[in-house]
């Protein structure tokens, strides 16, 4: 089971953008999560096709199932 961290931001545009994490160290302290992102938007070093990064938004994990098949 593939598990990602979406870390949601607003925008200077006022949209939102999306960073994700692959196989994030559980369990998730919110209090770190909000942390890293003030990091991330303090350091400007993310654009996006909506702006700079200015505020939190949300963040979430999401898992997923996937189950391959052998076609002969």
């Amino acid at each position: 089971m593939a598990k990602t961290l979406e870390l949601q931001f607003v925008t200077s545009l006022g949209k939102t953008s999306k960073l994700t994490v692959e196989n994030p160290i559980e369990p998730i302290s919110t209090a770190a999560v909000k942390l890293a992102m003030e990091a991330i938007i303090a350091s400007n070093a993310f654009y996006s096709n909506y702006g700079n990064l200015v505020g939190v938004d949300s963040a979430r994990v999401v898992e997923r199932n996937v189950t391959d098949y052998e076609i002969l």
